[in-house]
C-alpha cells in the first residue's frame, strides 16, 4: 500500500506534465481543479478525519514538532523576505511550502511501511492536531495576509473565516466534541469526496511545472526544499534527544518532519498567487527528493 500511495504521486504528476501537451487543454485548467480540492475534497477531509482526532497530552511532543518548525520557518522567512528584499508573495509561499510537510497522503504509508501499523497513529497525532490544523488556520491566514497588494485587517479575517477549509475545520471540531463521528452513507459519500484530493492536486502541480523555470526558481527551491527536508528533521532529531521520549515516538516525529512539502499548502499558495510556479515545483520536485532523503534519514534512525 505504501509503495501503491508514492507511485501514484508520480504517475498523477506526470498525467499533469503531459496535459499540457493537449491543445484542447484550457491555459489555466489548474485554477479550476484548484477550486475542486478547496471547495469540496478539503472539506470532506476535514469532516472525515478531525472529528476523530483523540488529545492526548501524553503525546504532545508529536503535536508540537509541526507547530515549532511552522513558527521556526514564519519567523526566519521573515527575517530573510526584510533583508534581501524579497517579494510578498515569495515570502508567504516559502513559509507555506517549507513549514508545511506532506505528513498524511506521503507520511502515513511511509510510516506504517518502516515502523509498523501501531506507529500509524503516532503519525496521525503529527498530521491532524499539527500540520492539518496548522494549514487550516494559519497556512489560511499566511496565504490571504502575503497575497499581492495590502490588504485591511477586517478584510484579512474575513477571508480566513469564510475560507471553505477553515469553516468545515471548525464545523468539524464542534462536532467532534459533541461527539459525532462520520458513519454509515455519510462517510461514504465524504471518502469518495476526499479521495479526489490527492490526483487532482498532483495534476494541478503536473499542469503548472515548467522545466526551464527549475533554472529559475534554482535558489528559492533550495532553500525551501533544503529547510523542509534536512533543516526540519535535524531540529527535532537534537531537540528531542533531551525530552527521553520512547524510541518509536522519537523515529516517527523525526521521520514525519522530513516528509516533503505540503500538498494542500502549495494549493493555497497557487490559489492566493503566492509564486504558483515555486510552490507547484516545491511539491513536484519535493516528493520524488524526499524519497531518497527519508531513506538516509531512515539510515540515521
Amino acid at each position: 500500500m505504501g509503495m501503491t500511495n508514492i507511485i501514484l504521486l508520480l504517475i498523477c504528476l506526470i498525467i499533469g506534465i503531459l496535459m499540457q501537451r493537449l491543445k484542447a487543454m484550457p491555459q489555466n485548467a489548474h485554477v479550476a481543479l484548484n477550486q475542486v480540492i478547496l471547495y469540496v475534497a478539503l472539506p470532506a477531509i476535514a469532516l472525515l478525519n478531525v472529528p476523530n482526532i483523540h488529545w492526548n497530552l501524553s503525546l504532545f511532543s508529536l503535536i508540537l514538532a509541526p507547530w515549532l518548525w511552522f513558527f521556526v520557518v514564519w519567523g526566519l522567512m521573515t527575517y530573510l523576505g526584510a533583508k534581501f528584499h524579497w517579494r510578498k508573495t515569495l515570502v508567504g509561499c516559502l513559509i507555506l511550502c517549507a513549514g508545511c510537510g506532506n505528513t498524511s497522503f506521503v507520511g502515513y504509508p511511509i510510516i506504517e511501511a518502516l515502523f509498523g501499523k501501531d506507529a500509524l497513529s503516532y503519525a496521525i497525532l503529527f498530521d491532524q492536531p499539527g500540520t492539518f490544523l496548522i494549514s487550516s488556520s494559519f497556512g489560511v491566514y499566511i496565504a490571504a495576509a502575503y497575497s499581492s497588494g495590502n490588504v485591511p485587517l477586517p478584510s484579512l479575517l474575513k477571508k480566513v473565516v469564510t475560507f471553505p477549509f477553515f469553516i468545515a475545520f471548525f464545523i468539524s471540531l464542534i462536532l467532534g466534541m459533541l461527539g459525532w463521528h462520520a458513519e454509515g452513507d455519510i462517510k461514504i459519500i465524504l471518502e469518495k469526496l476526499a479521495v479526489l484530493m490527492t490526483p487532482l492536486a498532483l495534476i494541478s502541480v503536473g499542469l503548472q511545472l515548467k522545466m526551464g523555470d527549475f533554472k529559475t526558481e534554482k535558489k528559492y527551491l533550495s532553500l525551501g526544499l533544503g529547510l523542509k527536508l534536512i533543516i526540519c528533521p535535524l531540529m527535532i532529531f537534537i531537540l528531542y534527544q533531551f525530552l527521553n521520549l520512547p524510541p518509536e515516538i522519537f523515529k516517527v516525529a523525526v521521520m514525519e518532519g522530513a516528509m516533503a512539502p505540503m500538498i494542500t499548502a502549495s494549493i493555497l499558495a497557487s490559489t492566493y498567487g503566492l509564486e504558483p510556479k515555486l510552490a507547484g515545483m516545491m511539491v513536484g520536485l519535493g516528493v520524488p527528493v524526499s524519497l531518497i532523503t527519508l531513506s538516509l534519514w531512515y539510515l540515521v534512525l
